[in-house]
């Protein structure tokens, strides 16, 4: 597209500012804080709903590190009790740049 070899060494962050291409990882975190937002808001138990707040098997874990769930990455910027602090519209719009900036590493 802009006929850059990789032996001309230009780092991705100035080629994506040139192609104005959106970068992958924050937009899909974007999404994924929209769509927890959006679930946290409904007021009633529909399938979609069950299936994201569920907290999965009863009994032990297996042995070694936990895996990350899905709603970990959100209980970092958001807090445990991140569904209640969704209800606030402006609150939580305002903590998406925060989530989004959080999985991107920015190289300067």
């Amino acid at each position: 597209m802009l006929s850059i070899k990789k032996l001309d060494k230009i780092r991705h962050t100035k080629i994506r500012s040139i192609t104005k291409a959106t970068n992958a990882l924050s937009y899909a975190l974007k999404l994924k804080w929209k769509w927890a937002g959006h679930i946290a808001r409904l007021t009633d138990r529909r399938w979609n709903v069950r299936a994201t707040m569920w907290k999965g098997p009863e009994g032990k874990r297996d042995r070694g590190r936990p895996v990350t769930r899905w709603e970990d990455e959100i209980k970092k910027i958001a807090g445990p009790n991140w569904a209640q602090v969704a209800k606030d519209r402006e609150k939580w719009t305002s903590l998406e740049e925060a989530f989004t900036q959080s999985g991107v590493l920015v190289i300067n």
